[in-house]
């Protein structure tokens, strides 16, 4: 599935806040006559999108006669059609598929995306789904190499927000590069092929979130690890990053804080600095403070989850 965060509180179920996940139980529940409760891959923030997600729901109540098949299993296509019917615009599901008792959306999964887009030259068609930075100077070429450090496994506590539940801070990242690419059409992100769901194809949705979130620009298939030399001036840019899991406002957190380097307004030593060893001590409380102010959340997007 896919849906524009925008309208949204999150992912999650809030009591007095519309979320993505209360719009698909609701919906599932007038169509299968009964509660259904929906899990989801992960949390996304207020106004996150995401163009590919996954979710898993257990139904072992009787199926309805205009959505059951002759042995009495559900027809996910039907569903998945009139889920789309009641459904608001900002949802999609693009396929339902049988998968094993035990899948579990969330915990199986072994590798998320996210891509975070950025203009440079004021655009008017991209201000919902981009964040503008019209800096004159932006250091990509050390943005990507700041990125690099934060590849393999690490404390990430300075770039959670606070409070969070979580028992563990620690994340492996296995990709983290800025690169320009070119908008498909004015106002189009083309992040990650929203029409290419999970649908027991591992490999169905990767692809197209590395290749068709806006065409790459012109020799920058040669960006890996050197995006500045290649079009230091493009007005277009996604900060791709991979991770086994992320806390609640990492990724916004990593970018606000590359960006500083970019500007030169913190060192690539000091960025260094805030990827902590797994076994750190310092007390997580007092380490946000440390790291950039988080972007706006409306230009980030999970792009891929791989299982």
């Amino acid at each position: 599935m896919s849906y524009d965060g925008a309208p949204f509180c999150g992912w999650q179920v809030q009591p007095s806040s519309p979320s993505v996940q209360g719009e698909m139980e609701r919906a599932l529940e007038t169509l299968l006559k009964a509660p259904v409760g929906v899990v989801g891959a992960g949390r996304t923030d207020t106004g996150v999108s995401a163009s590919r997600y996954v979710a898993h729901f257990d139904f072992d109540a009787g199926v309805p006669g205009a959505l059951a098949l002759p042995d009495g299993s559900i027809d996910c296509k039907q569903l998945t059609y009139k889920l789309n019917a009641i459904l608001p615009p900002s949802i999609a599901v693009h396929s339902i598929v049988p998968v094993a008792p035990d899948f579990h959306a969330r915990f199986d999964a072994t590798c998320r995306q996210y891509q975070y887009f950025l203009h440079r030259v004021k655009d008017p068609f991209l201000s919902s789904r981009s964040y503008y930075y019209g800096y004159p100077d932006v250091d990509f070429e050390a943005m990507n190499r700041a990125g690099q450090m934060l590849l393999g496994t690490h404390d990430f506590s300075c770039f959670e927000k606070s409070g969070g539940d979580n028992k563990t801070s620690i994340c492996t990242v296995s990709r983290a590069l800025w690169e320009p690419y070119v908008p498909d059409l004015a106002g189009s992100r083309g992040a990650g092929a929203a029409g290419s769901c999970f649908a027991g194809d591992p490999d169905a949705g990767s692809s197209a979130a590395e290749g068709s979130a806006g065409a790459v620009a012109a020799g920058s298939s040669a960006v890996e690890g050197s995006a500045g030399a290649v079009a230091a001036g493009a007005p277009y840019w996604r900060f791709t990053i991979e991770a086994d899991r992320f806390l609640r406002n990492m990724v916004r957190a990593i970018v606000g804080t590359l960006l500083e380097v970019g500007r030169g307004r913190r060192t690539e030593a000091g960025f260094a600095a805030l990827i902590l060893k797994p076994d750190s001590s310092a007390p997580r409380q007092t380490l946000r403070s440390n790291a950039g102010e988080s972007v706006p959340g409306h230009a980030l997007f999970l792009t891929d989850i791989r299982y």
